[in-house]
């Protein structure tokens, strides 16, 4: 398939970027620097709608990595973000799987996970939580993946749970996905849709 990766240069994107790649389909890999290792580099915004429109030209699927720069207003920026890439999406008719946060599920109990972030996450998950509200009041194709509470660079394993809008834990209370594995899950995703306009999530 034709893939445009926005965020190809991040954590997650990155993994998702080699995922895509092993599995043989062709990636636009989209980053702010246009600096990606592999696939085929593309500086872009993700901000500018009318710029990921374009660089979804010719492309199946939209996949949104993006997240705000480390210093502002992380709420206001994320918004921007969501804005650009929901509109380029509109635009360009391509399917839209938008990398997305643990903050914006519920704990087991109810409770919104945002309700127990330190006050340093909350701007960036907030923004987030917003962004997926304007994707289930959109006319777009889009899936919103939620990772586990915990993601970082890890083993490739294959094996992992997926739900929906409620965090998964594992019998000793943790939440948690290896950056590898949550782009293996997210490439099923694509190969397979199972998911479309709903929400996500993934963890051991």
């Amino acid at each position: 398939m034709n893939i445009l990766l926005i965020g190809a240069t991040g954590v997650i994107g990155s993994r998702i970027l080699s995922e895509a790649v092993a599995r043989g389909h062709e990636v636009i890999a989209a980053s702010r620097k246009g600096d990606a290792p592999e696939g085929t580099p593309l500086s872009l915004e993700a901000s500018d709608a009318a710029a990921v429109a374009e660089a979804a030209d010719g492309a199946e699927v939209i996949v949104a990595a993006a997240s705000p720069r480390s210093s502002g207003d992380a709420e206001a920026e994320m918004a921007e973000i969501g804005a650009g890439i929901l509109g380029g999406a509109e635009a360009s008719g391509a399917r839209l799987i938008v990398v997305g946060g643990a903050g914006t599920l519920n704990l087991p109990d109810g409770r919104p996970v945002l309700s127990v972030l330190p006050p340093e996450i909350l701007p960036e998950a907030t923004g987030m939580r917003d962004f997926r509200g304007k994707l289930a009041d959109s006319a777009a194709d889009w899936t919103f993946f939620a990772p586990a509470a915990q993601i970082a660079p890890g083993e490739r394993t294959g094996s992992f749970r997926l739900g929906s809008t409620t965090l998964v834990s594992d019998a000793e209370g943790e939440s948690r996905i290896s950056a590898e594995d949550y782009a293996v899950a997210l490439l099923d995703e694509i190969e397979a849709p199972a998911h479309r306009r709903a929400v996500f999530t993934v963890a051991y």
